[in-house]
């Protein structure tokens, strides 16, 4: 299955279900931080694994990622990953604090972050379900605070080398009464066959 071969029309078809997670994912930030939320139009790369992960952050850089496995019609995994400076301004924006409170983790951002994580992983999910006539459910999201290459690397075990496809869409969410801008980046990882049943529906397969 070579992802090269994906033409205008196929990549037309991505980027709108894209377009539509991310206004959805804009419009429940709003209703969870009680602000108006915005979203520039999000860019959507399909590349092979180790590009993607070159792409979103330095392996050094400190993010925060919401791991999420997903059941149903298709099967896999997504990771919501957002730079560490970003999730801490999030967490401040969920519990309705002022920017730069926030410094660290405690159970009470990470259950936020968690929260958070699930319903925008959801709005993406959902979209693409939606373009595809499936259904898929999500498990309990698991988060983690480190480096992005160790992040990464977690995220992507046992994802062989013929499994190695991941669609990753970069959102800048603008929050208009805090007047700041966070980027975050959702990444789904398809298992093999659930990447077959995607490819088929934008008929490249």
């Amino acid at each position: 299955m070579e992802i090269g071969k994906l033409g205008a029309i196929q990549l037309d078809a991505l980027k709108e279900v894209a377009n539509i997670g991310a206004c959805h994912a804009a419009t429940a930030l709003s209703e969870l931080t009680g602000e108006k939320v915005l979203v520039n139009v999000p860019v959507i790369r399909i590349n092979p694994i180790e590009k993607v992960f070159e792409m979103v952050a330095k392996p050094q850089d400190a993010v925060a990622g919401v791991l999420i496995y997903f059941l149903g019609d298709m099967t896999g995994r997504t990771l919501l990953m957002f730079p560490q400076e970003a999730a801490w301004h999030l967490s401040d924006c969920l519990l309705h604090r002022p920017l730069g409170t926030t410094r660290s983790f405690t159970e009470i951002e990470e259950s936020a972050m968690k929260e958070v994580s699930n319903v925008l992983t959801c709005a993406y999910m959902n979209a693409l379900g939606d373009l595809l006539g499936l259904v898929m459910v999500p498990s309990v999201p698991s988060m983690t605070v480190d480096m992005a290459s160790a992040v990464l690397e977690a995220v992507s075990l046992d994802f062989g080398s013929d499994k190695e496809v991941v669609f990753c869409i970069e959102t800048e969410f603008r929050f208009v009464e805090k007047d700041t801008v966070l980027n975050g980046y959702f990444l789904l990882l398809p298992d093999q066959d659930s990447l077959e049943v995607i490819l088929k529906a934008i008929h490249l397969g």
